[in-house]
């Protein structure tokens, strides 16, 4: 990856909107032609997502994404809380699926969405998974979860039924990591 210098300068930021997930920010700015601008753009944390691998498929979830109006199927992912990223993988494959992973693989980090948001995104393998109760946190009640084949999560993409991009990005960083 190469570091090269900013081309547009920030003039001034500020705070458009805030909550408790997240911050929106107005930049003003100028190009390198000097010609003035304004940025736009939501400052939220990176968050894990984890493909839990078994018998040549994965264990998915799917609920309702109110930004999208409909349910979609993904990887487990988000927020939890704790010391590492791999913590963090553990805990919310845990509160999403209920499986324990014996090995936890760090296949690489990703930007969401480098276009509106800071937020990355770390992808993590989960293998030598064990079985147990989903610890759901309450806005994730209405979540489901099953496992599928590999060939029919590929085809579940085409379909449209997993259209989450994070999950679609991951399963290409599993398939180029693979060997």
């Amino acid at each position: 990856m190469t570091e090269a210098q900013p081309v547009i300068r920030q003039v001034s930021s500020r705070v458009v909107y805030r909550n408790a997930w997240m911050t929106v920010r107005e930049d003003a700015i100028e190009r390198p032609d000097g010609s003035p601008g304004l940025y736009g753009y939501v400052v939220r944390p990176d968050f894990v997502l984890i493909v839990p691998e078994e018998d040549d498929g994965f264990h998915i979830v799917e609920e309702y994404r109110y930004p999208i109006g409909r349910r979609s199927w993904s990887f487990p992912q988000g927020m939890a809380e704790a010391d590492t990223r791999e913590d963090e993988a553990r805990r919310e494959l845990l509160e999403e699926t209920g499986l324990r992973a014996d090995r936890l693989r760090h296949l690489g980090r990703m930007d969401n969405a480098h276009g509106m948001t800071d937020q990355g995104l770390h992808v993590y393998l989960a293998t030598g998974l064990t079985k147990g109760e989903p610890r759901r946190e309450h806005t994730e009640q209405d979540m489901r979860q099953r496992w599928v084949h590999r060939t029919e999560f590929e085809q579940m993409i085409l379909d449209g039924a997993v259209s989450d991009s994070s999950s679609v990005a991951a399963y290409m960083l599993w398939r180029l990591r693979r060997a």
